[in-house]
C-alpha cells in the first residue's frame, strides 16, 4: 500500500509538471515529466486518472503538434479507465479536426510533389516526407492513428456520441472519408465509430411471415452485432421461426466482452431489394419516411462467424418497442421489393 499511494503521488506530480513545462515552453522538462507519467500510469488511482484526463485534454492546444496525438492517446486510455469522456471529448475532437484539415494539406502537396503512394502513417517516415510537405501538413498525416484512437476511446460512450452535434459528426467524417480516398489507407475503426447510431428507430419488416416489428437501437458498430441481436429479439423472442443465438452469442453483443461462434438468421435486405451487407453499419438501412426500414428474407446460405462487438467498450442495444399490426406490417411490405442477389 505504501508503494502504490507513492505511484499514485508520483502520477499526480507528474501530470503537474508536465502541464507547468508545456505551458512554460520547456521541452526537456516536458519530455521528463511525460516520461514520469507514462512510467507510474498503471499505478495511478481512480481519483488520479479522473483528474489527470480533463486537464491533459485541455492542454492538448499547446502541446506541440509532435506529441499533441500522444498525449491524446493517453487522454483516451484515461478514459478507458473511468475518467468523464464528456468533460475530455470536445478537446479530442477539436484535435482531430485540425488534425484531418492538416491531412487534406497533406495528400494536396503530396501529390503535387511527384505523388505516388502515401507512407504508412505507423512506420517511421522516410528523410524527404517532411521537406516534400512540410511539418505540420506531415506531422497531421503521421499522428492520424493516434487521433483516431483516441476519438474512438471518447465515441465508445453513448453520452459523447448523443452530445456530438449532427454537422461537426458530419464534416468529421467527411474529411476523414476524403483522407481515405486520398491515401488508400483505411480508417475504418473511426468511421464505424462515426456512424453509430443511438436511440434510433428501426422497422423491421419479416418477408416470410408477413409480420414486422418497431425496435429502436444504441451502440451498434456495424451490422453483424445488429444481425445477431435482431435473431435474439424476434426468433429467440418467439416472433419468428429461425434459429435463436444462444444466451452467450446475445451478450457478447451486449455487454459482455469476448467472441463466440454463431450462424446468421437472416438475408439483411433494404426496400429496394439490395442487399445490406453484414459487415457494413446500421446507417446503411435506408430511411423511409424519416425512420430506418429494413427487410429479412431466409439466408441464401448458411453464414458461420464470430457474434461480438466491433467496439469492445461500447455497449449495444436493441430494444422490441411493439409489434406492427398485420395491415400495417403488409401495406410497408407491398411496398418492398425482390432481387436477386
Amino acid at each position: 500500500m505504501i508503494f502504490g499511494n507513492r505511484g499514485r503521488e508520483r502520477f499526480r506530480a507528474a501530470v503537474a509538471g508536465f502541464e507547468a513545462a508545456v505551458r512554460e515552453r520547456d521541452t526537456d522538462r516536458s519530455e521528463h515529466e511525460f516520461q514520469e507519467m507514462y512510467r507510474h500510469f498503471q499505478e495511478a488511482g481512480e481519483q488520479g486518472i479522473a483528474q489527470a484526463a480533463p486537464r491533459l485534454a485541455a492542454l492538448l492546444t499547446e502541446v506541440p503538434p509532435g506529441p499533441r496525438g500522444t498525449i491524446a492517446v493517453v487522454v483516451g486510455a484515461c478514459v478507458e479507465r473511468g475518467a468523464d469522456p464528456a468533460a475530455c471529448a470536445p478537446h479530442v475532437f477539436e484535435g482531430l479536426a485540425e488534425t484531418l484539415a492538416g491531412v487534406q494539406e497533406f495528400s494536396e502537396r503530396w501529390s503535387a510533389t511527384r505523388g505516388g503512394d502515401h507512407p504508412d502513417p505507423e512506420e517511421e517516415p522516410a528523410p524527404d516526407v517532411f521537406d516534400r510537405v512540410g511539418p505540420r501538413a506531415a506531422l497531421s498525416w503521421l499522428t492520424l492513428p493516434q487521433w483516431e484512437m483516441a476519438s474512438v476511446a471518447m465515441l465508445n460512450h453513448a453520452a459523447v456520441r448523443t452530445a456530438l452535434d449532427d454537422d461537426r459528426r458530419t464534416e468529421l467524417f467527411r474529411a476523414l472519408r476524403a483522407a481515405e480516398e486520398a491515401s488508400g489507407h483505411d480508417f475504418k475503426c473511426l468511421a464505424h465509430a462515426l456512424l453509430v447510431l443511438d436511440d434510433e428507430p428501426l422497422v423491421v419488416l419479416h418477408r416470410p411471415t408477413g409480420t414486422g416489428y418497431a425496435l429502436r437501437m444504441s451502440g451498434l458498430g456495424d451490422n453483424f452485432q445488429l444481425h445477431t441481436l435482431l435473431a435474439d429479439v424476434l426468433v429467440g423472442g418467439g416472433h419468428v421461426p429461425g434459429r435463436a443465438p444462444s444466451a452467450e452469442e446475445a451478450a457478447v453483443c451486449r455487454d459482455q466482452p469476448g467472441q463466440v461462434h454463431t450462424t446468421g438468421s437472416f438475408n439483411l435486405v433494404t426496400p429496394t431489394g439490395e442487399w445490406v451487407w453484414n459487415e457494413g453499419t446500421p446507417s446503411d438501412i435506408p430511411l423511409v419516411d424519416g425512420v430506418r426500414l429494413l427487410v429479412l428474407d431466409p439466408p441464401p446460405y448458411e453464414r458461420s462467424r464470430p457474434a461480438g462487438r466491433f467496439f469492445p467498450h461500447m455497449t449495444g442495444a436493441l430494444v422490441l418497442e411493439r409489434v406492427l399490426a398485420p395491415e400495417e406490417a403488409g401495406h410497408l411490405l407491398a411496398g418492398c421489393v425482390t432481387k436477386d442477389s
